[in-house]
Parts: structure tokens; C-alpha cells; sequence
């Protein structure tokens, strides 16, 4: 896997940072027992390859074969979040929606600079939470740089993906995103329109639904 450097000021600053600032909410307590999360209800047809997919490759489920799938109850999830644009706000909302109607355990965690994107993916890591959800495409290149030293994270990251995720990374893309990192070419055409939250909604699902059942380290391609 190619390595991603930050600007040495960059990571400096990232390390020394000791007081982090998120948007949890401190009435979800998950210092409890937790046990392993099974998802409630299975894949339709047409979501699954027919032959079982190569790491890194992209698959295109069958419109709503996902929609049976439900995370199981006390599904502990963080939000992590950077950006003010109009997409990252969409998928934000959608993350956000979801978790209410699926009744989740959501904990959200926000990085306002440069310097926070990599403290803040570490405290979401060190909440161990069943899943990690980035929105924004500030948040690529230091997840790259993070992600595979914490193979025991899964990760889902919504309208963009990592050129060579590890296998507890997948995503949940779509024509029109698809952002890799900078410096990096677009696999689709960058298009701020195409971050509707009908379909910033059905990524989420998707992409829940895929880690659930174990089919990480991919692209969930949506139509």
C-alpha cells in the first residue's frame, strides 16, 4: 500500500494535541460488555457477486437488496466528520437519520482543522466502536495513514473511498464522488449534486449492510 505523508506540520501538531473536543453525547455509556454485533435480517438477491469479491474491488448490489438488513440493537457507531460543504453536511444528515430510525448507539465526532483530523480518528478508535463512519474528504488521506495499523476497526466511508483500502475499510461511492485523496484521480467525475440525501441515505444503508455481513475492504458501487 502506498504511504500518504501529511505535512510535517501537520503531524506534529496532530500529535501533540492532548485535549480533544467531540460531539458525544455523554448519556451513551459504552463501557459495558459488548458483545460481537450479528445483523438482524439478510441480504436480498443480487447484493452479493456471484463469486466472492477480490480486496479492493467494487461491487454493484441490486437496487434495495440491501433494505432487509438492520443493525442489531446497542449497534455502537461514531460519526467522524470534517468539512462544512454542503456534501459533507448531506451525508452528516444521513448518517444521522439513519441511526435514529435504526435506533443506534451513535457518538459523533467532529475535526474543524487539520491539525485535529488525526486525533480525532484516533478517538474514535479508542471509543471501540462496532463502526466507524467518515463523511468529508478532508478525512482520506489521514485515514489512509491510520487506518491499517487498527485492522481490528472496521471503517465505512460514505461518498468518497481510499485508493487502497485495507480490508476493514469499505465504502459506499456513487457517480459523481468517489473522492480518493489529493493528488489522486477521480474515479467518476466529481459532481456536488449528485450528494442528495436520498442517495447519501441508501450509501449508508448499503455500506452498513455490507460490513454486517463480513464484505469489507471493498466499494459499494450505487447506481
Amino acid at each position: 500500500m502506498r504511504s500518504r505523508l501529511l505535512p510535517a506540520g501537520m503531524l506534529a501538531a496532530a500529535v501533540a494535541t492532548a485535549v480533544l473536543v467531540s460531539g458525544c453525547s455523554s448519556g451513551d455509556d459504552w463501557s459495558a460488555p459488548h458483545a460481537k454485533p450479528i445483523p438482524v435480517g439478510t441480504l436480498g438477491p443480487g447484493f452479493f457477486p456471484s463469486t466472492s469479491p477480490a480486496p479492493e474491488s467494487t461491487i454493484t448490489p441490486r437496487p434495495r437488496s440491501w433494505d432487509g438488513v438492520h443493525p442489531p440493537e446497542d449497534y455502537r457507531v461514531v460519526l467522524l466528520t470534517a468539512g462544512s460543504d454542503p456534501q459533507t453536511k448531506t451525508l452528516v444528515s444521513a448518517v444521522t437519520k439513519w441511526a435514529e430510525e435504526e435506533r443506534v448507539s451513535l457518538k459523533t465526532i467532529t475535526a474543524t482543522a487539520p491539525s485535529q483530523y488525526i486525533p480525532r480518528i484516533s478517538e474514535a478508535i479508542d471509543l471501540a466502536p462496532d463502526l466507524v463512519i467518515s463523511a468529508g474528504n478532508d478525512l482520506i488521506d489521514p485515514l489512509a495513514l491510520v487506518t491499517a495499523n487498527h485492522l481490528g476497526r472496521q471503517f465505512l466511508v460514505i461518498g468518497a473511498e481510499l485508493a487502497e483500502p485495507t480490508a476493514n475499510v469499505t465504502a459506499a461511492d456513487w457517480t459523481g464522488a468517489a473522492f480518493r485523496g489529493e493528488g489522486l484521480g477521480m474515479s467518476s467525475a466529481y459532481d456536488p449534486a449528485t450528494f442528495t440525501p436520498e442517495r447519501a441515505g441508501r450509501a449508508v444503508r448499503a455500506g452498513v449492510a455490507a460490513v454486517l455481513h463480513g464484505m469489507t475492504g471493498i466499494v459499494i458501487w450505487l447506481d
